[in-house]
């Protein structure tokens, strides 16, 4: 059933049920007001949400009651969130982000939400000014526009913020040092999926480590494997694998998804990671992202940071193109100030990197 404004109804295909909410407004005022409370399963679907499709057709996720109930409360108990605080939220709805850390942290915590229709860096000041948010979920891009801001703003914001934190794409330590600069805060980045919801967090007390994702969430258990299955050893890159309460169990009706997802109890990520000595994990890319140059391996992260530390560089992301002798090279699209930034990047790259690399 869509549940959506009357006008609409001639958008869906023939057939679908459409329900006008102004009409179910009317019909519910009519009802009683007693509190109507229903067993539910934990382990029952709670909702579907899809991946992204990056690497082959769209998976729906099956998550559970129990999936967003793990993730809130461990959320709400590592980032201490609470009735006091303030929630701005700008994230899209039908994403993990959003709805898996956003909704439900409000839900669980009671704390007050504004919700915003989208992002518009044009209007964020005034948003700020007027909600006097606490608490900020974003992505990179929101983080690097929000660095637009006059530096005065910025300081204003920073000064009721409790917490930023950042997710669903790498964060790039020279963005996190400049927020950090102009808002006073150190962005909290955190690594998730829509099949697990959230898997490791840097410490909300403790070292936020710039370019690494943290330590795992309590009740996550992560290995890092070869392509054999065997364990790698400490800073070796490897398959991130997990398993606990924040995880699917199946994705809806793709039981050959299922079969190359999970190994032994363990759900298979796809992305590579390696892990310090003292626990903290840093993401070197996807399996699939991996460039394989004349038997060397490549991860383009690597060399995306590097990039985007240079002078005059706003953007970078580097991929892998055919090559007769090599097999692949890695090519590198940026967004650059001017052309003097891009000319320096060759120099940069030859003193700082790997010869197959460059």
């Amino acid at each position: 059933v869509v549940v959506a404004e009357d006008a609409a109804a001639a958008l869906f295909p023939a057939g679908t049920r459409v329900w006008d909410v102004d009409g179910l407004a009317r019909d519910a005022s009519g009802e009683s007001e007693a509190v109507v409370r229903r067993t539910i399963d934990g382990d029952a679907a709670a909702a579907i949400v899809y991946t992204s499709g990056t690497t082959g057709r769209s998976k729906g996720a099956v998550l559970t009651h129990n999936n967003f109930l793990a993730n809130g409360v461990s959320l709400a108990a590592c980032w201490r969130i609470t009735s006091d605080d303030r929630y701005l939220a700008v994230l899209p709805l039908f994403h993990v982000h959003g709805l898996g850390n956003g909704i439900v942290s409000w839900l669980i915590t009671g704390c007050r939400m504004r919700l915003a229709e989208r992002f518009d860096i044009t209007r964020a000041a005034a948003v700020f000014d007027a909600f006097r948010p606490t608490l900020f979920f974003g992505v990179p891009t929101v983080y690097v526009r929000l660095l637009e801001l006059p530096g005065e703003v910025a300081a204003r914001i920073g000064q009721r913020m409790r917490l930023f934190v950042c997710g669903s794409a790498p964060l790039s330590a020279a963005t996190l040092e400049a927020f950090r600069a102009r808002f006073g805060h150190t962005i909290l980045e955190r690594y998730g999926m829509s099949e697990t919801l959230m898997n490791i967090g840097n410490p909300y007390e403790g070292e936020r480590r710039p370019g690494c994702v943290g330590l795992p969430f309590p009740g996550v258990s992560t290995r890092i494997v070869a392509a054999d299955g065997s364990e790698v050893g400490v800073d070796e890159v490897g398959e991130l694998l997990v398993r606990g309460p924040n995880v699917i169990r199946h994705y809806w009706r793709r039981p050959d998804a299922d079969a190359e997802a999970f190994v032994d109890g363990w759900f298979r990520t796809g992305d590579l990671a390696k892990r310090s000595a003292d626990g903290y994990y840093t993401l070197c890319g996807r399996r699939s992202d991996l460039i394989i140059s004349g038997g060397f391996n490549i991860y383009p992260r690597e060399i995306e940071e590097l990039l985007l530390e240079c002078a005059g560089i706003r953007e970078a992301v580097v991929v892998g193109v055919p090559d007769e002798r090599r097999g692949e090279l890695p090519v590198a699209y940026v967004v650059a100030d001017d052309e003097g930034a891009v000319a320096a990047l060759g120099e940069t790259c030859r003193t700082q990197l790997a010869s197959f690399k460059v």
